[in-house]
């Protein structure tokens, strides 16, 4: 073997065990200098305003929920668009909102998330759209949020604000589009996401599918403009994806009422979320 061939080896070993060190090594160093990190006093400042409740949260449960934000500000990328300014306050506000669905899931930052682009204000998007003559039309919807499956998020500032602004209401962006996140995770935003086993899933199709099936039946009804749901938004009835995202937003957001009207829709989102937002009520 000439010198050359030889150095070739050196360097490819060298490029090798860079890498592993990359993937392997430097991830659990990155983490475990998150979690050595104090939590910013002005951070949990931001937590109390967005979060009425957190003052209530068992100790355990506030540290748990102060390194989810943690590891989620340090993990993603925010973008401010038409001229929205990105600080403390934008970055911590979506992030703690964002870490209440994975509280009860260790390791799960939204792995398949890398960017949040924020708004001022609602943005306006374009959309096809095809007619029962098969005409399509383009046309366009001013939003509030937007979960994309390439790894983006778009919100809009005024309405994450506002949906922090009262966790009683039932409507809250971050939950609602972050929920689509954690849809997708098995693959497809189709109102199922990543289940424990089988049997899980049955339950899940099962609770789900009759819960979809009323919201519908309520929202075509001839009296629709009259027609309401005490907790569930009947935009829910849209599909099956939006239905999950609008059942997260209740759970969190109304989780005493929607125990009591959809008891079956309610065990179900607390076997997948871990926790019972009750107890902070």
């Amino acid at each position: 073997m000439d010198l050359s061939s030889r150095v070739i080896i050196v360097l490819l070993f060298m490029l090798v065990v860079m890498v592993a060190l990359w993937l392997f090594v430097y991830p659990v160093w990155r983490r475990k200098q998150l979690d050595s990190k104090p939590f910013p006093d002005n951070w949990e400042e931001i937590v109390k305003t967005r979060l009425p409740f957190y003052p209530r949260m068992p100790v355990e449960m506030q540290r748990t929920l102060q390194n989810r934000i943690t590891h989620f500000v340090a993990g993603k990328r925010f973008e401010g668009c038409a001229g929205q300014v990105i600080d403390d306050n934008v970055r911590v506000s979506i992030a703690a909102q964002a870490c209440l669905l994975v509280l009860s899931r260790p390791g799960d930052y939204y792995s398949d998330l890398h960017t949040i682009l924020v708004y001022p204000s609602g943005f306006i998007v374009r959309h096809g759209s095809v007619d029962d003559h098969g005409l399509v039309s383009d046309e366009e919807h001013v939003l509030a949020g937007e979960s994309w499956n390439n790894g983006r998020i778009v919100l809009s500032w005024d309405d994450v604000e506002r949906g922090a602004s009262d966790f009683s209401d039932g409507f809250n962006v971050v939950l609602h589009e972050f929920a689509h996140q954690l849809d997708h995770q098995s693959g497809a935003t189709n109102g199922a996401p990543l289940l424990a086993s089988r049997q899980a899933y049955q339950n899940w199709a099962s609770v789900f599918s009759e819960e979809f099936d009323r919201l519908q039946a309520l929202a075509s009804s001839p009296d629709f403009h009259h027609a309401h749901d005490e907790v569930l938004d009947l935009y829910g009835a849209t599909n099956p994806a939006e239905f999950f995202a609008v059942a997260t937003e209740a759970f969190f957001e109304r989780s005493g009422l929607l125990a009591q009207r959809h008891p079956q829709l309610f065990a179900q989102l607390y076997e997948y979320y871990g926790i019972d937002p009750r107890d902070w009520f």
